[in-house]
């Protein structure tokens, strides 16, 4: 058996450093080779499981070369005789453009017919074995399927893994170990079983090794924990008031910490972590390890209780090109009727500093969209004003439920927060807090379909010199059923807005100071979404996997895309019917063409 249990995932790089996280299956020291350079740090213990972040420094900006990995000595990675090419350390460099991908939502199941039936191709499994084919872009028609570099980044925006909503392998697994008869039943309990789970997530061939050579950047969203985390403080009440609820909050930050945040921050970031020097504190001694469990359990019971005591929100400078901004919308959230807000106010007044100009690009990475189907964000408007009572007591009752029942938990349902942060997006985008960037772009997920949304001031608002996005990719891999589908459809489109508008007026909410409309989309494929940035234009798209021939080798089709010229431009609106036969005309192209089609 390999010393090496999961990773290794590149995850933070900048101009010349990187960090590889691993998790071995023993106490052991941990080596990272680069061309000449190379380091080694000793593993530390969380739960009887070992994990070691190796971080390598001087580096050579813009340079990119393969590694090693090796495990008290012994080579783990590269595997032998492995069909993937070698992985590498490519490093940033100044003035480059920014491509990275980003999504959320991806279910870890077999990717076999019944894998695909139930849960579509994975988006980020198909992505990779396209990658890994080193198809010459010439040969394409399309480059955007295959870009003559990796990206920068892959950001995922929440729901990495699914704590609540487990599957057959999951819950074999925890059947193996107690009563699923008994709380909590098949969803997760500890800690052990979170560190099973992201095995599970992590573990396949081809997207191990996407990890392993593409670096990651992650933020949670509700079922990282469970469906509807921190929706309204009768929820948190009624959670709390379980007997299994402490066990999983504590395990499932605990374990984020280890499994995710961890490989966010930047050297100087992790320099000031509190639970990182505690980790480096307990990992000089050969003669054994610390298990460090305990103190992440505090830790996750303290974060979880006070939320303002620590920040899972983090930023990266692209130089002057870009600034990335992503932002916790789930455990920094004030649920007090009279102070119910998206974010606390450390965490708001953190994240006003963070909104600025002078770059040329201003993304924000939200896992719940800042910007909804009109309707939508109407619906949640009206759902929190009617909990708080604008209907009275009984109006307060139906209004909590439909919140609940519906899943209206997002910016919308925190109006404080939205006007705050709406009003924030707008300064940066009219030129009051710095240099006006060209573009200021909410990159989200979570609600299993995916668009693009132009934002502009609402009637009487300023002038505002940056084109304001919203783009949404979800899922990577659990798409929504049909009528879901069909429901969400209904929702974005038609008399869905201006009826919700009215509902939201009739318990007196606050227009929004922006107005929105698609500029792409809804679509509600499996997906995996695109960024590049080059001067002051931008380019997305969207790429799905499709089954031709072997369920397990799926082939990537672009789904969809949406530009901004060089001088900053939108592309020309296209009404609904337009944008329909196009969809229709790019379908047909791929089946006459011999593309990618699906067979599900």
């Amino acid at each position: 058996m390999s010393a090496l249990r999961l990773g290794p995932l590149l995850r933070y790089v900048d101009e010349t450093s990187a960090a590889v996280w691993v998790e071995t299956e023993s106490a052991a020291t941990v080596t990272v080779t680069r061309g000449t350079t190379s380091a080694s740090a000793r593993t530390f213990l969380v739960h009887g499981h070992h994990y070691a972040l190796v971080e390598l420094g001087g580096l050579a900006p813009g340079s990119s070369e393969a590694y090693t990995v090796d495990v008290d000595g012994s080579r783990v990675w590269p595997e032998p005789d492995s069909p993937f090419p070698a992985p590498v350390i490519a490093t940033l460099e100044a003035g480059r453009p920014l491509h990275l991908a980003f999504g959320s939502c991806r279910t870890s199941v077999s990717h076999d017919e019944k894998g695909n039936n139930l849960h579509g191709v994975d988006a980020l499994r198909a992505w990779a074995l396209r990658v890994a084919d080193q198809v010459d872009p010439a040969d394409l028609d399309d480059p955007d399927l295959a870009p003559g570099r990796l990206p920068d980044l892959v950001l995922f925006l929440g729901d990495q893994v699914y704590a609540d909503e487990t599957t057959d392998e999951m819950r074999a697994f925890i059947e193996a170990r107690r009563d699923i008869d008994q709380p909590p039943w098949t969803e997760l309990k500890d800690y052990e079983e979170y560190a099973h789970l992201y095995w599970l997530a992590w573990s396949d061939h081809a997207n191990r090794w996407l990890l392993s050579t593409v670096p990651s950047a992650m933020i949670f969203d509700d079922h990282d924990i469970r469906d509807d985390w921190n929706t309204s403080l009768e929820w948190r009440r009624e959670m709390e008031s379980t007997s299994w609820w402490h066990g999983r909050i504590v395990a499932g930050l605990a374990s984020y910490w280890v499994y995710q945040h961890l490989g966010n921050l930047s050297p100087a970031a992790r320099e000031q972590d509190e639970v990182y020097a505690a980790v480096r504190a307990h990992t000089g001694d050969e003669s054994g390890e610390h298990d460090l469990g305990p103190l992440l359990d505090a830790f996750a019971e303290r974060v979880d209780q006070e939320p303002e005591t620590y920040r899972w929100s983090y930023t990266r400078d692209f130089d002057t090109q870009a600034r990335l901004v992503v932002v916790d919308s789930r455990a920094a959230r004030r649920l007090e009727p009279d102070d119910r807000a998206m974010l606390d106010a450390d965490e708001s007044a953190w994240l006003d500093q963070q909104l600025r100009g002078d770059v040329d690009h201003l993304l924000v990475g939200t896992s719940l969209p800042f910007l909804l189907a009109r309707g939508l964000h109407h619906l949640e408007a009206f759902s929190e004003a009617l909990a708080d009572g604008a209907w009275g007591e009984r109006g307060g009752r139906l209004g909590e439920k439909l919140r609940q029942t519906v899943d209206l938990e997002h910016w919308g349902a925190f109006q404080h927060s939205f006007q705050q942060v709406a009003h924030q997006a707008m300064e940066v985008a009219a030129g009051e807090r710095g240099r006006a960037p060209s573009t200021v772009t909410f990159l989200s997920g979570d609600v299993h379909h995916s668009y693009v949304s132009e934002a502009r001031p609402a009637k009487g608002g300023p002038r505002l010199t940056s084109t304001v996005l919203q783009a949404v990719c979800s899922p990577i891999r659990n798409p929504l059923s049909r009528n879901m589908r069909f429901a969400t459809a209904v929702l974005s489109y038609g008399v869905a807005g201006p009826v919700g508008r009215l509902a939201a007026r009739s318990t007196k909410v606050p227009d929004a100071p922006l107005t929105w409309t698609y500029a792409e989309g809804p679509w509600f494929d499996n997906n995996l979404a695109f960024l590049r940035l080059a001067g002051r234009g931008l380019r997305m798209w969207w790429v799905t996997g499709e089954v031709v021939d072997d369920h397990a080798r799926p082939r990537l089709a672009k789904v969809e895309a949406y530009e901004i010229d060089e001088h900053g431009d939108p592309p020309p609106r296209q009404g609904v019917v337009a944008k329909a036969r196009h969809r229709i005309r790019q379908r047909v192209r791929r089946r006459t063409t011999g593309g990618p089609v699906t067979q599900r």
